[in-house]
C-alpha cells in the first residue's frame, strides 16, 4: 500500500516536504511573475494542480541559464525536482527544492552558484529524457453483425472489399459468416450487372 498521499503537507504551493518520497517530474503549464520581492515567480505544473512551484533565486538562476529569460517559453517543458535536505534558511537546515533534470537541453549543465555569503555550490543539471509515448489503444474487435449488414447493403465490389478488410480481425464462425455474405453479395452484383437491359443503339 502506497502511503505517499498520507504525508503530503497542506500548503498553497509545492514545497520540499512534497518530495520526501523522492524526486518527481513535472510539466510546466504556466509561468506568472508577481509584484512581490519574495518568491516572485509562480510556475504552475500539470502534476501539481493548485500548488504552483515558487522557485528560489538559486533555482531561478538555473532555469534562466538552461531555458532562457522568457518564462512563456517554459510552457510544455518538463523538470525533475527533488528535496535537498541541506538547504538552509537563517542558518538552519530546513530543506528546499532543487532541480536535477530539465527537458530541452542537449547536454549536462554545471553551474557554480552562491548559496551563502562567500560560499558557492556546484549544481549539475542533466538532460531529461523525452516523456514516454502514450500507450496505444487496444484494437477493438470488429462487430460481425454490423459487417454483415454493410455487406448486404454494399453497392459495389469496393464496398465489399472494405467489409472484407474490416473482417480480418474476426475468427471462427463470425469470420465465416461475414465471408459468406460478402461472397453472396458479389454474386448478386455480378448477376445484376449481366442482366441490365442494353439501351438502344448502345452497341452500334
Amino acid at each position: 500500500m502506497d502511503l505517499t498521499n498520507t504525508i503530503v503537507p497542506k500548503s498553497d504551493q509545492l514545497n520540499s516536504d512534497d518530495l520526501i518520497a523522492g524526486p518527481r517530474t513535472f510539466t510546466v503549464t504556466e509561468v506568472r511573475v508577481k509584484s512581490t520581492t519574495e518568491q516572485p515567480v509562480d510556475i504552475h505544473l500539470a502534476e501539481s494542480p493548485g500548488k504552483p512551484f515558487r522557485p528560489s533565486k538559486t533555482v531561478l538562476r538555473v532555469l534562466v541559464t538552461a531555458w532562457g529569460k522568457e518564462g512563456d517559453e517554459y510552457v510544455g517543458r518538463r523538470m525533475t525536482l527533488y528535496r535537498d535536505a541541506e538547504v538552509k534558511w537563517a542558518g538552519q537546515e530546513v530543506g528546499g527544492i532543487r532541480v536535477s533534470e530539465l527537458s530541452h537541453i542537449t547536454k549536462q549543465i554545471k553551474l557554480a552558484l552562491t548559496e551563502t555569503r562567500g560560499k558557492k555550490v556546484t549544481h549539475i543539471i542533466k538532460p531529461l529524457a523525452d516523456a514516454p509515448a502514450p500507450a496505444a489503444r487496444p484494437k477493438q474487435k470488429p462487430n460481425a453483425e454490423a459487417l454483415i449488414e454493410n455487406a448486404q447493403e454494399a453497392r459495389n465490389n469496393a464496398d465489399l472489399d472494405a467489409v472484407a478488410r474490416a473482417a480480418a480481425g474476426l475468427t471462427g464462425d463470425e469470420l465465416d459468416a461475414v465471408k459468406a455474405v460478402v461472397t453472396a453479395r458479389r454474386a448478386e452484383l455480378k448477376e445484376a450487372a449481366e442482366t441490365e437491359p442494353t439501351l438502344p443503339g448502345a452497341d452500334q
